[in-house]
């Protein structure tokens, strides 16, 4: 059986002055649980590692719970394969990330909420506000010089936001590029 390489995007870590934790202990927690290869990217809780377990539901659960323990405090974890974070990168609206007029950002859904369901919630402003539904994502982009009017930013005052991990487009290539490069020794 070969290892299968993650990554998991946690969220609400690091943010506000909530749940915080270094990096470096972020690294030891997930190399207590067992995963090999592990390595972070910035401070809002980016890991990638390696494991045999396939099923990703037991994975949510055994890092959701070592996170509880260890910050006294409920963290949801989006976990992606490498498959398919290239398929985000890879099938991303044409365009996207290429014009510096916008801000671009990629949303992550803490299951069981979808990008289909999130997109009947999210508000958007036009002309400023463009949403865009991918496989398991949904790619956002906002015009730069307007962003204090986007409606985008409203989403925390939605039921759904608590199931949502949001990383700019620049941190999910570079996320993208790191697992790329990331082997199993």
């Amino acid at each position: 059986m070969e290892k299968i390489k993650y990554l998991v995007l946690l969220r609400g870590i690091n943010v506000g002055g909530n749940n915080i934790i270094k990096m470096d202990e972020l690294k030891k927690l997930f190399e207590n649980l067992k995963f090999s290869n592990v390595k972070t990217y910035i401070q809002s809780g980016n890991i990638i590692f390696y494991d045999y377990e396939n099923d990703k539901i037991k994975l949510t659960e055994k890092i959701e719970k070592a996170l509880f323990k260890k910050l006294n405090n409920e963290i949801n974890a989006v976990i992606l394969t490498f498959s398919e974070i290239k398929e985000i990168i890879n099938k991303k609206p044409k365009g996207f990330g290429e014009d510096r007029e916008y801000k671009y950002d990629v949303m992550y859904f803490v299951k069981p909420l979808t990008p289909k369901t999130a997109i009947r919630e999210i508000k958007t402003r036009e002309g400023i506000d463009n949403i865009y539904v991918g496989k398991n994502v949904l790619y956002i982009s906002r015009l730069v010089k307007n962003l204090t009017k986007s409606h985008l930013p409203k989403i925390i005052e939605t039921p759904i936001y608590k199931n949502i991990s949001i990383r700019n487009w620049n941190t999910t290539k570079k996320i993208y590029e790191i697992m790329e490069n990331n082997n199993e020794n």
